[in-house]
């Protein structure tokens, strides 16, 4: 094991979205050996600060879902993959054929700008983007679509994240990437970004082989990470297909799942 890399909510934060004390102390003894600790998360850097000290996260993150690398410690970005603003066009236009209400928002410039949709601010919480909705302000549909967005966020005030999903892919497109991370909307990326793109570039980077990974997940989203890594583990809240994906299944996230694998590899 040479790089642990984790998804963050419901993975290695408890349900009150907090590091515990056991965690802590596992992921330091990681970093102790050397082994970089690399959250992978749907998350922007907002979200991480928010977290960081606590995890003792100061290097390198993946964010968007794998569509970009930054530095904590430094601001540094490796890479940034972006979703055209002729694909979000598209994209959004088809799928408001499909059902009406739908609202939008945009993630910019390394994550530090949302741009959101008139009305979407109205039924956001601060849990959603780590954002408080009142800083969200709100712009014309137009103005949503009309530049690269490294994250579309889609949602809708009454339907379920998955039902706008299975909509979406129904409608065939292509050249665009879209997941799910438990969040209350659907998120779309560049096409062929997923956590493992990222992760995998990010590796390359530091001249670590997919063997030397482990990591760690419980959402759609993770699945391609989990099969990616040379040892993939899920959660035991996990969904089957996310099961499926790992070579195991550790405790939930209210047991210290992660840090109960952390422990059994260092020692």
């Amino acid at each position: 094991m040479r790089l642990i890399a984790t998804d963050l909510d419901g993975t290695l934060l408890d349900p009150s979205s907090s590091v515990t004390p056991r965690t802590r102390a596992a992921l330091d003894a990681a970093r102790e050996r050397g082994i970089p600790v690399v959250p992978v998360t749907a998350r922007q850097p907002i979200g991480l600060r928010a977290i960081a000290a606590d995890a003792g996260f100061d290097g390198w993150a993946l964010c968007s879902n794998g569509a970009y690398a930054v530095h904590l410690g430094d601001g540094r970005m490796l890479f940034a993959e972006e979703l055209p603003s002729d694909t979000i066009r598209t994209l959004a236009d088809a799928l408001r054929a499909s059902i009406p209400g739908l609202l939008f928002a945009s993630v910019r410039e390394g994550g530090e700008t949302f741009v959101a949709q008139d009305g979407y601010a109205a039924i956001a919480s601060l849990s959603d983007h780590k954002r408080d909705p009142a800083t969200m302000g709100g712009v014309p549909l137009e103005q949503v679509l009309a530049a690269p967005s490294l994250k579309l966020v889609i949602r809708h005030p009454e339907l379920a994240p998955a039902a706008l999903f299975d909509t979406l892919r129904s409608l065939g497109l292509t050249g665009f990437e879209a997941t799910l991370s438990g969040a209350p909307f659907v998120e779309v990326m560049a096409e062929g970004v997923t956590k493992a793109t990222g992760l995998a570039r990010l590796c390359a980077h530091l001249d670590i082989d997919r063997a030397e990974v482990v990591a760690f997940g419980d959402a759609l989203n993770d699945v391609e990470m989990l099969r990616w890594a040379g040892r993939g583990v899920a959660m035991a809240h996990a969904e089957p297909v996310v099961r499926d994906a790992a070579d195991e299944v550790t405790a939930t996230n209210d047991e210290d799942g992660v840090a109960r694998v952390i422990e059994r590899l260092l020692s």
